[in-house]
């Protein structure tokens, strides 16, 4: 099955900042630049972090105020310690969470999903930067157009592995929900077709009404057969 991959979604013209930028320059250039992250650079262009819009909020959430809501101790630490930073350096995270080019999109949201990330930096084979991936990048799978998810479904699912007759299956696709019909010819084929076609990027679920020609699920062992 073909997957679609990090660096067919990532966001390629990343904008960057070294470890010295000034506080105010990032919120400037976040807000200049329509952007929510940065990937912040050391001297030699290596990336060393990620400066966020969260990173920022506790220069403001942490000026005095006597009706503040007070954090647990940890928040406090870390958050006092970010709202008294002045450089990129100060207020990034660090080590930045990264990703190659070639993860699949899938993967990709699984690790979003399992750092509570909302952005990871890309990476092309020598370790460079190549791009940032975000949420709603991750997302965009689900754009896809019905008609081309149906086409890759008949294709690479009922041709290419299945090998049925694809003249005897329906499939159907109606805002990224596949429906399943018609009749493949063995029994064994359908939850492999419900698998395969749930993997499909863009697929939200699977309906499936198949039939089956035989039920090569209980066929006789050869030695039935023979007697022996």
């Amino acid at each position: 099955m073909s997957r679609r991959t990090v660096r067919e979604v990532m966001t390629v013209q990343v904008i960057t900042v070294t470890e010295n930028a000034p506080f105010k320059e990032l919120a400037v250039v976040m807000a200049g630049h329509g952007i929510s992250a940065l990937p912040v650079l050391d001297r030699s262009g290596r990336v060393t972090g990620l400066v966020c819009e969260a990173d920022l909020l506790p220069k403001e959430e942490f000026k005095d105020d006597p009706t503040a809501r007070r954090l647990p101790w940890w928040r406090r630490w870390s958050e006092h310690a970010k709202a008294s930073g002045v450089t990129a350096g100060d207020v990034m995270a660090s080590p930045a969470l990264m990703i190659s080019t070639d993860v699949s999109v899938v993967d990709a949201a699984r690790y979003m999903d399992r750092t509570d990330a909302g952005w990871l930096v890309v990476t092309g084979s020598g370790g460079e930067l190549a791009g940032i991936i975000s949420r709603g990048d991750v997302m965009s799978v689900f754009l896809r157009p019905d008609e081309d998810i149906k086409d890759e479904i008949v294709r690479e699912v009922f041709t290419d592995y299945l090998g049925t007759n694809t003249a005897l299956v329906q499939v159907r696709v109606a805002d990224g929900v596949v429906t399943l019909g018609g009749e493949v010819e063995n029994r064994s084929m359908i939850p492999v077709a419900i698998r395969m076609s749930r993997s499909v990027d863009g697929v939200v679920a699977v309906n499936a009404g198949l039939s089956f020609a035989v039920d090569d699920t209980h066929l006789p062992r050869t030695a039935d057969l023979t007697g022996y």
